[in-house]
């Protein structure tokens, strides 16, 4: 369970409040406008800024005090974040071992990983000779690859095509699955959310709404989401 208790953040002259639960597996779309917080409320579950007041406890334990490397979570922006110098392989490797001094087990996890998301005869390929869509796998693969309990999604299919986003929403649900990873993902897109999210809370206002089913929210939207779809 991902507990957001009395969480405050503020930037300058922007505040977001969040005071919610997601229970553990389930996909948590995040929509709202541009500039509304989603993505601060991302970086502040993944470490990268601290609530001004407020806990973030995963599974009772509060990891609010915890830097980035130690949360149990997985960070997926829409850069993907790849070295270019690096192979397909190498980039996949680091969610192991950032020395990349890997062991035979770990050579074969890696292997596993590419192959669970199609990318089985590009090991050897840098980021350059990718489509966007085969680097996206590779960061699921290195995603896949850290184990973590948390998966967070900062729009990183936001470039794609319709057809190749839907591919790829489908893939981290299957991943989801399989692993029974808690899922928090940024759109704009309530599209996105109808394909894959459980649950999706509005963020806007300054505040997170506790999620809701994504059918009945999207279906019946309060005054605030009506205007941001139109």
């Amino acid at each position: 369970m991902l507990r957001f208790d009395k969480v405050t953040i503020r930037q300058g002259d922007f505040s977001l409040s969040a005071d919610f639960t997601v229970p553990a597996g389930r996909i948590v779309a995040l929509l709202g406008p541009s500039g509304a917080g989603k993505s601060t409320l991302i970086d502040t579950v993944a470490g990268f800024l601290a609530p001004d007041s407020g806990r973030i406890l995963w599974q009772g334990t509060d990891i609010t005090p915890l830097p980035p490397a130690a949360r149990p979570v997985s960070v997926l922006f829409q850069d993907n974040n790849l070295f270019p110098h690096l192979s397909v392989a190498q980039n996949v490797g680091l969610g192991l071992r950032p020395d990349l001094r890997l062991s035979a087990d770990q050579h074969a996890a890696v292997s596993a990983a590419l192959h669970r998301v199609g990318l089985q005869d590009l090991e050897r390929r840098k980021p350059a000779a990718l489509s966007g869509g085969q680097r996206s796998r590779v960061a699921l693969a290195r995603m896949l690859l850290r184990a973590r309990p948390v998966m967070l999604l900062d729009e990183p299919f936001a470039a794609l095509g319709p057809a190749l986003k839907a591919d790829m929403l489908r893939l981290v649900a299957e991943l989801a699955d399989e692993t029974g990873a808690t899922v928090l993902m940024v759109t704009h897109d309530p599209g996105d959310a109808r394909a894959i999210a459980q649950d999706t809370a509005l963020v806007d206002g300054g505040r997170v709404a506790p999620p809701r089913d994504t059918g009945t929210l999207l279906a019946d939207p309060p005054p605030a989401l009506r205007a941001y779809l139109g």
